[in-house]
């Protein structure tokens, strides 16, 4: 089948080599004029890889990833080092780390050559006919992907945009530029409408990222300094992590889902995948590894099928995962919403309700929700 995918992004890439393994004529439209550059770190989960490793693409990213954080004491921590809940280790066997910089670009390696075409500002038919229009050209398919992320234009030209709902605070990341000792230990530290993860990349650098509670649109003249201060008394080695990452490459986002879950993945032969169709908080570390779902998803489904037989496969992806990216949509919303607690009563009830709660409860929960319902199973 000739099959248009929109978006070069994690699920973009991903599905659009899955299908090539499968001999579909696949082209990607993206609009930036090159490869995104910039990015910090990134874990997948499991299910990620049980996805990746459908699509052919499991081995490759092991290579680039590390699974260090998977032996190290991880959980929630207060701001003074205190440990509020331990993860077991056992629930994170299939935890690891990438940078998100590797990860596109061993994606891109894997993409047939010619098949991407950067610079490409593709829109889409707003009856969902598979038809695709790039500078008034346009081209006739059997299926089009829509993966063109959370601000996606054509799943508003579908008429199943949402909206887009900020979630109460912004997001500094960074990746040290050289090893910083953790300890042996990873994981969250949990404040007053203040967060900070430390997670290990391949290299022995580190992965970080600090939250605030604030109103959105807010920026700082140096946010490498701003970030500095949020954090300034918490637990070592936070301070240390800073220190050790260059002021130009720290990134600040607002950080922001989608309102409420669209009311179709699908229109006629057009299907959206990834943020597209499903942006949540980064809070359960769900989003590249629902995109990921999403795609091995589309590529087992259309497995053995020709164009007649694509409206049925969209009607099974429906069915496979509104139900679940849905659900992992309200939960990462309510887990930054118990993580930014601020009021000082909130935050000593969810501590006290951490140390209280047996490691095992939250490793049981982890582990069901890396449980990918695939098609066949």
């Amino acid at each position: 089948m000739r099959i248009a995918v929109i978006g070069a992004g994690i699920g973009g890439l991903a599905v659009a080599v899955g299908l090539q393994a499968d001999a579909h004529e696949v082209t990607v439209f993206e609009r930036q004029s090159s490869p995104s550059a910039i990015g910090a770190g990134l874990t997948l989960f499991g299910n990620a890889f049980d996805a990746l490793d459908v699509l052919g693409l499991g081995e490759a990213v092991r290579s680039i990833s590390s699974g260090a954080i998977a032996s190290m004491r991880s959980g929630q921590q207060d701001p003074s080092g205190k440990w509020l809940l331990t993860v077991p280790q056992g629930s994170m066997t299939g935890l690891r780390s990438v940078h998100r910089v590797e990860l596109h670009q061993t994606l891109l390696a894997h993409l047939a050559p010619g098949s991407l075409h950067f610079g490409a500002s593709a829109l889409i038919a707003q009856d969902g006919s598979p038809r695709v229009s790039v500078d008034e050209t346009m081209s006739d398919f059997d299926l089009v992907i829509v993966a063109d992320g959370i601000r996606s234009r054509n799943r508003t030209l579908l008429g199943l945009d949402p909206g887009l709902h900020y979630a109460g605070y912004t997001a500094w990341r960074g990746v040290t530029n050289r090893p910083v000792d953790l300890r042996g230990e990873a994981g969250e530290t949990w404040g007053h409408g203040q967060l900070f993860g430390i997670v290990p990349l391949p290299d022995d650098r580190v992965y970080w990222f600090g939250t605030l509670s604030t109103a959105p649109g807010i920026t700082a003249a140096n946010e490498h300094e701003q970030v500095c201060r949020e954090f300034t008394g918490w637990h070592d080695p936070i301070q240390e992590c800073l220190q050790a990452t260059d002021a130009q490459a720290v990134l600040r986002h607002d950080i922001y889902d989608l309102a409420k879950p669209v009311s179709s993945l699908t229109r006629g032969r057009t299907v959206l995948l990834g943020d597209a169709a499903h942006a949540m908080t980064p809070n359960l570390g769900q989003g590249a590894g629902q995109a990921l779902e999403d795609a091995a998803t589309l590529v087992l489904l259309l497995r053995g099928n020709g164009a007649k037989e694509v409206p049925g496969v969209l009607a099974r992806y429906e069915s496979l995962r509104q139900r679940r990216t849905s659900e992992l949509m309200r939960r990462s919303r309510t887990a930054g919403r118990l993580a930014q607690a601020s009021n000082p009563l909130a935050v000593g009830l969810r501590n006290t309700a951490l140390r209280l709660m047996p490691g095992i409860i939250m490793g049981t929960l982890s582990q069901r929700m890396q449980r990918w319902p695939r098609p066949g199973q």
